[in-house]
């Protein structure tokens, strides 16, 4: 958890320059030159901690997995089963298997030396951002970017990997909404399909007190079950990020 805070410190210092004091809190003298005092370290750090869940949600695979969960759940029509318990807690875990290399990263970037006192808290935030960077570009659509920088008139960058965590993290947000609606889509078809064969049927022999879902509900369950929908589902998903 402390390597993910990282990136969320480096938005909330990036205005702070070294200086003998900042808000009333001095600095402190540390091997590699002027750090933060521990009271403002805290502070940080329980900033930085409001700002978590939106961080999961919004900067990693955890939006796209939630998003087709929902749609998968949907289509199958079976209301509240699997529990949204299950589902976050499905797709916390694939979070964190996809997002182990870039943790992995950030550890050995950033807060390794930061513990061994071999950089500046300054420099480990620095640091921290470009393996959430390197992954973020990888996943956004240029028209998402190009808006952005519109909006924010922002000069294009040179390159990609020039972008800022500012434009970087809510184009990355409309991209994966996007990509997660897609695949949602695509789940839909197949049942959908089996729903109007079973109210076709059920219309034409008169079947009106019976409601179609009820009869589709259990061969949709059937077909997922026989096609091995959830290896096929979860699979699908956690390799779209490889």
């Amino acid at each position: 958890m402390r390597l993910l805070l990282l990136p969320l410190f480096a938005a909330v210092t990036a205005a702070a320059q070294p200086r003998d004091s900042l808000l009333g809190v001095t600095l402190g003298a540390g091997r590699a030159g002027e750090t933060l005092s521990l009271p403002m370290q805290i502070v940080l750090l329980l900033t930085a901690l409001t700002l978590l869940p939106a961080a999961l949600v919004s900067m990693t695979p955890f939006l796209r997995i939630t998003v087709v969960l929902h749609f998968l759940r949907q289509a199958l029509g079976t209301q509240t089963t699997p529990s949204n318990q299950v589902l976050l807690g499905m797709a916390l875990f694939l979070t964190l298997l996809v997002m182990q290399p870039v943790v992995a990263d950030i550890y050995q970037q950033s807060w390794g030396p930061l513990e061994r006192g071999e950089i500046t808290l300054q420099q480990a935030l620095e640091r921290a951002r470009e393996p959430l960077r390197a992954f973020l570009v990888r996943y956004v659509r240029e028209k998402d970017v190009a808006m952005l920088l519109e909006i924010s008139k922002t000069p294009p960058p040179a390159a990609p990997a020039d972008l800022e965590l500012r434009i970087l993290i809510p184009a990355y947000v409309l991209s994966e909404l996007k990509t997660g609606f897609q695949i949602g889509a695509v789940l839909f078809l197949p049942f959908l399909v089996i729903d109007l064969v079973v109210a076709s049927v059920t219309l034409s022999v008169g079947m009106v007190q019976l409601p179609p879902v009820m009869i589709s509900a259990p061969f949709k369950v059937l077909l997922f079950v026989l096609v091995d929908g959830w290896n096929l589902v979860v699979g699908s998903l956690v390799k779209s990020f490889y």
